[in-house]
């Protein structure tokens, strides 16, 4: 009996090592080459508040503007408002209190600013409602990318990020779920990593203190889901990041060109592999809790977006794991 016992754990053992080759294999021969920030015509540009073409700059121009905000949308006219609205009030009386007045002592009273809102292929308004605050605001404070097709989330904010100005680069969700002025938590934890090196580092928003609320208003199988991709994350990609999904992360400039240049995932799971880069890049990451409330009209269908960010979550480890994927070293351009 215990020979039978071993011979059957041996054959378990075997045929787990060959499924292991044969998806590394898979991993390997499907890997696409990292996705190119190609440009149609039409997104080398954007139209300012006249309605003029202007080109867009790169992430690799010096920085004008202390922080880039970063919007990426797809069929958000409804949502979309309420967050830009909230952004702006916030950005506005910030940048008065501490330019105007000067009796702030929080903040550098030069503060300047831009929200750049990615509209990813949308078969809605969108494009038209952001252009409404770039109208009100003005072009060098609200820039509209709109694109040509759907790139995904990930795509999206990296055309965002490429075309930024800012010396802090803030990435953050349509749907307003994650209250704007928290920004300033994602600031003092970037200060609290200093000194960061080679001018790197990233704060990431958590909602980790929220999880034991949002378990008691989840079903038995959402919450399954959940724990089964946090356990992937860790396991496979991401160690001591309680919330890699948190779409509220601010990054220094130099962390967003390295990290952003090399990235494969251009949808839900882009976020995994972002951190994946960092930490491979020894950036230092911190993870700051944020007020987050979740807003009606997610895009993610729970149990096929799951599968779907849980198949990357595997492929992203065993495409760096063979080879078929290389981090690009990058270097700023003079």
């Amino acid at each position: 009996m215990a020979t039978l016992l071993l011979q059957l754990l041996g054959l378990g053992v075997a045929l787990a090592a060959a499924a292991l080759i044969l998806v590394s294999i898979v991993a390997f021969i499907t890997a696409a080459k990292m996705p190119p920030c190609y440009q149609h015509e039409e997104e080398k540009f954007f139209l300012n508040a006249k309605g003029q073409k202007e080109a867009l700059p790169s992430i690799w121009d010096s920085p004008t503007k202390q922080l880039s905000v970063v919007v990426p949308s797809y069929n958000e006219e409804k949502r979309l408002p309420v967050m830009m609205d909230e952004a702006l009030n916030y950005l506005e009386k910030r940048q008065v209190m501490t330019c105007s007045f000067g009796f702030s002592q929080k903040h550098d009273c030069t503060f300047t600013y831009e929200v750049i809102v990615v509209d990813d292929g949308s078969e809605d308004q969108t494009s038209k409602v952001a252009l409404k605050y770039c109208q009100k605001y003005g072009s060098d404070k609200v820039r509209v990318i709109t694109l040509v097709q759907n790139r995904g989330k990930g795509g999206a904010v990296r055309m965002g990020v490429f075309s930024s100005r800012g010396e802090k680069i803030l990435m953050a969700d349509a749907d307003g779920a994650t209250k704007f002025p928290d920004v300033e938590k994602l600031e003092k934890g970037l200060s609290d990593l200093q000194p960061w090196p080679e001018q790197m580092a990233i704060a990431c928003g958590s909602r980790a203190h929220l999880e034991k609320e949002s378990i008691a208003q989840r079903s038995y199988f959402r919450t399954f889901l959940m724990y089964g991709f946090h356990f992937l994350v860790w396991f496979l990609c991401v160690k001591g990041i309680r919330d890699t999904q948190c779409g509220f992360k601010l990054l220094t400039r130099e962390a967003a060109a390295r990290t952003f240049s090399s990235l494969h995932i251009e949808r839900w799971a882009f976020d995994v592999e972002l951190l994946y880069i960092a930490q491979f890049l020894q950036i230092p990451i911190a993870e700051v809790a944020v007020n987050w409330t979740e807003i009606e009209g997610s895009k993610l269908v729970p149990f096929w977006s799951w599968l779907q960010m849980g198949k990357d979550l595997l492929f992203i480890r065993l495409r760096y794991l063979t080879g078929a994927w290389r981090l690009k070293q990058t270097r700023k351009a003079n």
